[in-house]
């Protein structure tokens, strides 16, 4: 895929540490700012993915109901030791 064009306004502070940085790096400000938006791209994917696997292992259970998790915690006043609370919700199984 070939290069396209893209314009972005960024303020003045931004801009000048931009300049910096590529003349740092002996690059320029455009392979500077391509990089920074690419691994942004990527953290956010990788986050996103992260959710998502998330939210498809919450959906299988077990849960924990609220009323066990409010009991632990009040439980944790008086003993910060106090066993975590056993999974008391279950869904029904998928076929």
């Amino acid at each position: 895929m070939g290069e396209v064009p893209l314009s972005l306004h960024v303020d003045a502070q931004l801009k000048e540490k931009l300049e910096r940085e590529a003349r740092l790096q002996d690059v320029s400000e455009s392979e500077i700012a391509a990089r920074a938006i690419k691994a942004f791209l990527n953290v956010q994917a990788h986050k996103r993915d992260f959710i998502e696997a998330a939210a498809e292992e919450a959906d299988r259970g077990p849960f924990m109901s609220s009323e066990a998790v409010l009991d632990w915690m009040s439980c944790l006043e008086e003993d910060i030791d106090a066993p975590a609370p056993q999974p008391d919700v279950f869904l029904p199984r998928r076929r």
